[in-house]
């Protein structure tokens, strides 16, 4: 009955987490989650508005631009959202990241990735211990750097 417990009240936590980031007013699974999928769209939406301002493609034939890097660190009221795209991957990715993580002191609560063709990742994450240099960007940074050494 315990093992019950944790894992509603686990699954009540991310929902309210998934309402915090999307900014829904939803009180069932079913609205948050339509609420979120809209909240993607509009994200979806402004990635190609501002892609289209800079003159990048979805058939870009520049390497270099192809081949950057994408993080994302969005702050939550008790953590981050983090989001990691590159378009290539190699074996210790995931590793170097979640490495990056323990550093900073960040616990993983809840984490999605694909490693198949592309890396990617989106994970959210909430410090272990009070550390008040822990910023959106000390993260992003962090993240950035165990991308740089794994290549």
């Amino acid at each position: 009955m315990a093992f019950r417990d944790k894992r509603i009240a686990s699954l009540e936590q991310t929902l309210q987490q998934l309402r915090d980031v999307t900014n829904s007013t939803a009180l069932n699974k079913a609205s948050i989650i339509v609420d979120a999928s809209k909240y993607i769209e509009e994200l979806k939406q402004k990635v190609e508005g501002l892609n289209s301002e800079l003159g990048i493609t979805e058939s870009s034939s520049n390497s270099q631009i192809d081949e950057l890097p994408t993080v994302t660190v969005k702050t939550l009221k008790k953590g981050f959202l983090i989001n990691v795209l590159l378009e290539k991957n190699s074996p210790g990715m995931l590793v170097s990241i979640l490495e990056a993580f323990e550093e900073l002191g960040l616990d993983v609560l809840d984490a999605r990735v694909s490693c198949e063709d592309s890396f990617q990742l989106e994970a959210v994450g909430r410090e272990s211990h009070k550390n008040d240099s822990v910023d959106a960007q000390v993260v992003k940074q962090a993240v950035l750097r165990a991308i740089k050494n794994e290549d």
